[in-house]
């Protein structure tokens, strides 16, 4: 352990030194840093050792150079509304500030405590040198970017330039006009210098991590980016990292929780140039090497279980909840994972959980451009393309900014903008965290925008419908609606939701509810999947234009069916995860014949049926020759969101369930996969679709858990009406005296026989004169469309107390 005493001067202080209390000696990186290997260290969290410069020696140095009189004086005279006269004084500053040597007594520190920490190596070390002001990674400010970082940092020469860049870095155009806009005083900021291990990363991978989702706040989620080689190219969004989300409640009971992994493109990555002008360089990244995941998920849910570690660390340090952002970096040499930087995260932590602000688009328009949604707003304005700093002056108020990548020099200009859309980047890049802190949509990963957008040409941006963010032509409107959620009590009767896609699972959760009470499989199969469950047994045996498709959409999977298997069950997992740890009931596959002769590889296994809608569909699917072994996939998916994840608030439901005997084989077959009734608190639910649900209720009630009433087929079949008919249209009615007869009656038989009982199908979320009838027939829940729950809530306490 070292002391106080074994620096030179007090201008060094090693990370086992200083904690949380010493910001103000050593900055917030570096505290941060020093907390983390002091108390973390022995609880498994790695972290790279180094040593930081203090503030005092920053602000000596400043003050025997005379460098602190002259940079006030030039500061005095910058216009901050003005990009050329902010450029013009911060550019004389950080000149100043590289032409002044340290002085000899910090510059023999610096290198005396650089010897030192070669010596644990055996080595001469390579180092990162980052800055840490005193001001930063607070709270309320989180100051991203604001100072600079060097990489592969090698030898006496080399470590004092960095470090005099450092120093000149506090006074960067983005810096100045940062503190500026959040009136710091710019000489009571003083930077320390940290100098800390290089993780060799150039040979594996690294990225970056938060301990909350990013975009909607959600807190059970822990978010990891990841491309090959050192991390600044996730953190400047120069390339499409991989995107993995893991479910903090059931990691920390020890499953193993991968909610979600999408692979980006990683087409280059950064490494160290040896032998060559530069510390670094980018390179190719081979495409087969590409379309991989940059981290096994061992290491997936090792980085998880440390930012949980991380967080609660924080959190116990503040007495209050204290989400994370953090960098981590893998070492190729090794095959060790270290965290190389933690800062509280400070945009959604401090959103307001009483009041939810929602946007939507009144109308769609022509679709121009899709990306990774940062926030969840709309904006409408001019194109400004924007391909380096020297056509930043150009910018005007309002315009939409339209970019390869951003870069931190951008920000002055950056929080002048109605939205930002770039190229590159994921959703911990750059202009990803400064978007959300200044509260804009922007659309990330776009591929293209540059190319495709013009100067001038008004566009839309929206970034209102989940995880994937659009760009529209022209001013589409839309409308902003404030929901105060502390003025909304609850009813009786839950309110459930239907939630159609699990990129919106997140989102949806922030709403005042009761759980899922309809969560379709067929819509993860044909939004994730793509491919027919049975093509993919089959893969060997395909046509080869057919397999060659197969291959394509399955890309980086040898195993075919674990590809379904995989996809579906995260996509579960999302929905279940974001509502934990209420009920959410996920319905098996309720393909139509011609719908699953649809997805890629199908056609070769469905029949052609006149009447698809009462044909080969659900529960007869099932235990059917033609279809088991593809309903295998999906209980496997099932079960490995239950076992594996431990989410064991999924219950099942079987759909278009038309006997006694159907519903025994089902369960039959998922009891092979693993799926009994009972067994690890599942439950299994069937819809209530068919007259035939109704008038054997009682019997049905002994071979399942609950009822889920599906109005719309329960029409079609009560009436005889074909639902998609045109022509019949006008017959077609959910609240027609027969359908509600028939409801009433099966709600009563479930009474009697003790079983749940709810409604999953859409007439409650159109007709608030039916969701009354349901209340008043004693139902047990109501599963809505998202956007009718808020107003069916409020309706619904007022049917309850007038009913009191």
């Amino acid at each position: 352990m070292s002391t106080a005493a074994d620096s030179a001067t007090d201008a060094i202080r090693w990370f086992d030194q200083v904690g949380m209390d010493d910001v103000g000696i050593v900055g917030g990186k570096n505290a941060s840093l020093g907390e983390m290997y002091r108390e973390l260290t022995p609880r498994g969290v790695r972290i790279p050792n180094g040593f930081a410069t203090t503030a005092s020696a920053y602000r000596r140095h400043l003050s025997e150079s005379g460098l602190d009189d002259k940079i006030q004086q030039i500061l005095s005279g910058i216009n901050y509304r003005d990009v050329g006269s902010l450029q013009h004084h911060g550019r004389i500053i950080r000149h100043m500030i590289l032409d002044t040597p340290l002085s000899d007594e910090l510059s023999k520190a610096i290198v005396d405590a650089y010897h030192r920490l070669s010596k644990e190596r055996g080595e001469l070390a390579d180092v990162a040198v980052r800055s840490s002001a005193t001001a930063e990674d607070l709270p309320d400010a989180s100051f991203a970017g604001q100072q600079e970082t060097y990489l592969n940092v090698r030898g006496q020469a080399s470590l004092l330039d960095a470090c005099r860049r450092c120093l000149a870095s506090l006074f960067t155009d983005r810096a100045i006009s940062y503190r500026a806009h959040h009136n710091y005083d710019h000489m009571q900021v003083a930077l320390s210098i940290g100098i800390q291990q290089m993780v060799r990363s150039d040979l594996a991978s690294s990225g970056v991590m938060f301990s909350i989702d990013t975009e909607t706040g959600f807190r059970d989620a822990v978010l990891i980016n990841a491309a090959y080689g050192l991390g600044e190219n996730v953190v400047q969004g120069s390339v499409n990292p991989d995107e993995y989300y893991v479910f903090k409640p059931t990691l920390r009971d020890g499953y193993r929780p991968i909610l979600k992994r999408t692979v980006g493109s990683k087409s280059i990555k950064m490494v160290y140039d040896l032998g060559g002008s530069k510390m670094t360089k980018n390179v190719p990244v081979a495409d087969d090497m590409a379309k991989r995941q940059a981290l096994s998920d061992e290491d997936i849910l090792q980085l998880a279980r440390w930012a949980c570690v991380i967080e609660d660390h924080y959190s116990d340090l503040r007495g209050t909840f204290c989400p994370m952002d953090m960098e981590w970096a893998k070492d190729g040499n090794t095959g060790e994972l270290f965290i190389v930087q933690a800062r509280p995260e400070t945009v959604q932590s401090r959103r307001s959980v009483h009041e939810l602000q929602r946007y939507h688009l009144q109308r769609q328009g022509e679709q121009l451009l899709e990306g990774r949604s940062v926030g969840e707003k709309i904006a409408v304005g001019p194109v400004r393309l924007v391909h380096d700093v020297n056509e930043l002056s150009h910018f005007r108020d309002g315009e939409i900014l339209v970019t390869d990548k951003t870069d931190p020099d951008w920000e002055p200009v950056m929080k002048r903008a109605a939205g930002i859309v770039t190229n590159r980047g994921g959703r911990t890049c750059h202009a990803a965290i400064v978007s959300r802190e200044l509260g804009l949509p922007a659309i990330v990963g776009t591929g293209e925008a540059t190319d495709r957008l013009r100067d001038g040409q008004v566009v839309t941006v929206s970034c209102a419908s989940g995880d994937v963010g659009v760009v529209y032509d022209g001013e589409l409107p839309f409308e902003v609606e404030t929901i105060d959620l502390g003025a909304i009590g609850r009813p009786k009767t839950k309110i459930m939701m239907n939630v159609a896609t699990p990129d919106e699972a997140f989102a949806l959760s922030s709403l005042p509810n009761d759980g899922v009470g309809l969560a379709r499989v067929e819509f993860i199969i044909s939004n994730s999947v793509r491919v027919h469950p049975q093509a993919l047994i089959d893969f060997h045996q395909l046509a080869p234009s057919t397999r060659a498709a197969v291959d394509q959409a399955t890309y980086g999977y040898d195993d075919k069916p674990q590809f379904f298997i995989d996809r579906l069950s995260e996509g579960i997992a999302m929905i279940a995860a974001a509502f934990y740890p209420k009920d959410v009931i996920v319905r098996m596959s309720d393909f139509k014949t011609n719908e699953y002769a649809n997805l890629i590889g199908g056609r070769a296994y469905e029949p052609k049926e006149e009447n698809p809608m009462i044909g080969f569909r659900g529960a007869s699917r099932y235990y059917s020759d033609r279809f088991r072994d593809s309903f295998a996939l999906e209980c496997k998916a099932a079960q490995r969101v239950r076992r594996e994840m431990g989410l064991t608030n999924v219950k099942l439901m079987v759909p278009f369930c038309r006997t006694i005997e159907e519903g025994k084989r089902v369960q039959a077959e998922m009891a092979k996969h693993g799926l009994v009734r009972g067994e690890n608190g599942l439950e299994i639910y069937v819809m209530c679709e068919i007259p035939s649900n109704v008038i054997l209720a009682d019997q049905f009630a002994e071979i399942f858990d609950g009822f889920s009433i599906g109005s719309n087929d329960l029409t079609q079949l009560t009436l005889a009406v074909d639902r998609d008919s045109a022509i019949l249209a006008h017959v077609f009615d959910e609240q027609n005296e027969a359908v509600k007869r028939m409801i009433s009656s099966v709600i009563a038989q479930a009474k009697r026989s003790g079983r749940k009982i709810g409604i999953c199908g859409q007439a409650p979320s159109d007709y608030p004169q039916f969701a009354e009838f349901l209340v008043q027939q004693g139902i047990d829940s109501l599963s809505l469309t998202p956007d009718s729950v808020l107003k069916t809530t409020m309706h619904i306490l007022k049917v309850e107390a007038a009913g009191s």
